[in-house]
């Protein structure tokens, strides 16, 4: 299989995040579906399944991402899902997956800090899909 036999979700409330990291993926060969809020990614979860999800922390909650992990996990547990988040910049909290009690609770299978190149971006996403 190759990158446009995958669909990517982006779930990120910055407009301008949201657009540069679509285009990004859409031109690495991506298929991308961007929404813009926590509830514009649940109700695509209810409907779609996503081969690969990336969540901003951060939306309408400030764990609107870890909601989503959740939600997502419950309903598709083989869909894998990066947190992408400047939470550590904004306000100094560190989140990390690197114990089994992090990755229990925080049910995303990769963290990213925000302002990573978009082939950072894409070599994750290969690493998570097995590409």
């Amino acid at each position: 299989m190759n990158k446009g036999d995958y669909t990517v979700l982006v779930a990120d409330d910055d407009p301008d995040y949201l657009f540069q990291t679509v285009k990004a993926l859409e031109k690495a060969g991506y298929r991308v579906d961007g929404v813009e809020s926590q509830a514009e990614a649940e109700a695509y979860i209810a409907t779609h399944k996503p081969d690969i999800a990336i969540f901003d922390l951060m939306m309408e909650n400030d764990d609107s991402g870890f909601i989503l992990c959740y939600k997502l996990k419950k309903r598709y547990p083989d869909v894998p899902v990066i947190i992408a988040t400047g939470v550590a910049r904004e306000t100094g909290f560190i989140f990390s997956l690197d114990t089994r009690n992090e990755k229990e609770w925080i049910k995303a299978d990769s963290y990213l800090e925000k302002g990573l190149r978009p082939e950072q971006l894409d070599n994750e996403i290969m690493k998570l899909l097995n590409l």
